[in-house]
């Protein structure tokens, strides 16, 4: 079998975030005329992340069985979760609020302040959605948007003598509508071919 390198991938990939439902970029916007920034005004830019960005696919089958045969004659997808998984590297209460799924924060002469939603288990949580920004094959782009997403993992703040800050996410993925699937992989591919 011949190897493709320029199937190889590596590289980092951009964070983008905006409240569900916001309107996203075209699949034109991927194109290599446009800068790789084009995402629009409403998403925010989550600055840097440590220990690269995560996409996972977790897809469970539920077999079926007859008597007839001893092989697994089929299965049916029973649960599908993406997730999107890093660490925020910039300590910011901007990103301290998307880790918690919401909150507001206040600014007054000399301080800025989070404060928790006072939500309980009746309210809907504040979902976000995601845009992933990274690399394609033959070094283009990949953009990966996924719709509506909420933080599951717990909230941390580390401090300590010599290890950095950072606030560890795991973005999962949630059923948007009929006819909205839940994630897009869009790659953009040289021109011509």
């Amino acid at each position: 079998m011949a190897v493709t390198v320029t199937n190889l991938i590596q590289g980092p990939a951009d964070l983008y975030r905006a409240p569900f439902g916001t309107a996203e970029p075209t699949e034109a916007d991927i194109e290599l005329e446009v800068p790789d920034t084009t995402v629009g005004a409403q998403w925010d830019d989550l600055g840097g992340t440590q220990d690269g960005v995560t996409l996972t696919l977790e897809q469970e089958y539920a077999e079926l069985e007859v008597d007839q045969i001893v092989d697994v004659p089929e299965s049916r997808l029973t649960k599908r979760t993406f997730t999107v998984k890093t660490n925020f590297a910039e300590g910011t209460l901007e990103n301290f609020k998307v880790a918690a799924n919401g909150g507001t924060i206040t600014s007054a002469a000399g301080h800025k302040k989070y404060t928790p939603a006072m939500d309980n288990s009746a309210v809907s949580p504040n979902y976000s959605a995601l845009i992933f920004d990274g690399i394609a094959p033959a070094g283009l782009r990949r953009r990966v948007v996924s719709r509506k997403v909420l933080n599951t993992a717990a909230v941390e703040q580390p401090a300590q003598k010599d290890g950095q800050t950072l606030f560890p996410v795991e973005l999962k993925g949630h059923y948007v509508s009929k006819t909205i699937p839940p994630f897009d992989y869009i790659d953009e591919i040289a021109v011509g071919s």
